[in-house]
């Protein structure tokens, strides 16, 4: 294959990645971030303890994490054609996506908060601030730095599962790979692929340390 054939199936697959990763994250940080501030408020110490609730939850996170990503996206295909009718393409492919990083980036967002200092936390129980309060004014600000760096280290993972999505015809660069580059036997498509990954990855990485940076000078 030549760079004229490979060019128009290139930037089509970039762009499908982009956006199986964009709603992904998008998703996982509405879900992950409330998941991750109750593993933390619900523990023992905690703004609200209940451990019992903390415990379950903590099982159900630790289960999610467990599950290599290929068996989940296998697993929740009936899940999956519940909620976008179907099992292929990008659209269902953020459905897996989503299910797998949502326990990965909660596990993330406790460990960030956890970091918060104590003294904080009771500074703003003596000034008479509720438990609702600490959470939005207290614990999300000062861990920000660490959820920012956090949510860094989910989107990579995020574009790495979308890579694998390819084996169930997912879209996106894993497809382009699988289809041309192995199924082919096509050498410079799988090569091509590999860097374009690698130039996503190292770009949003580097994003990410300096929001992450940036914020922590603050």
């Amino acid at each position: 294959m030549t760079w004229e054939e490979m060019l128009p199936l290139l930037w089509p697959a970039t762009v499908e990645t982009a956006q199986m990763v964009g709603w992904s994250a998008l998703f996982t940080v509405l879900f992950g971030l409330p998941l991750g501030v109750a593993l933390v408020v619900f523990d023992r110490g905690g703004l609200r303890p209940m451990p019992a609730l903390k415990s379950a939850l903590g099982f159900v996170v630790n289960i999610g994490r467990s599950l290599p990503f290929i068996v989940l996206m296998i697993a929740i295909i009936p899940f999956t054609r519940l909620v976008v009718g179907t099992t292929i393409g990008t659209a269902a492919v953020v459905v897996p996506l989503t299910v797998g990083a949502v326990p990965f980036f909660a596990r993330l967002v406790e460990t960030a908060l956890r970091e918060v200092g104590t003294d904080v936390v009771q500074a703003a129980q003596a000034m008479g601030a509720g438990r609702a309060a600490i959470v939005r004014k207290v614990l999300l600000p000062e861990a920000l730095p660490g959820l920012v760096a956090g949510l860094t280290v989910t989107v990579v993972a995020l574009i790495g599962y979308s890579a694998m999505a390819g084996t169930i015809g997912g879209g996106g660069l894993g497809d382009l790979a699988i289809r041309y580059g192995y199924q082919r036997f096509e050498t410079l498509v799988m090569i091509v692929t590999v860097v374009v990954l690698i130039v996503i990855v190292q770009l949003l990485q580097s994003l990410g340390d300096w929001v992450a940076r940036r914020l922590s000078h603050k």
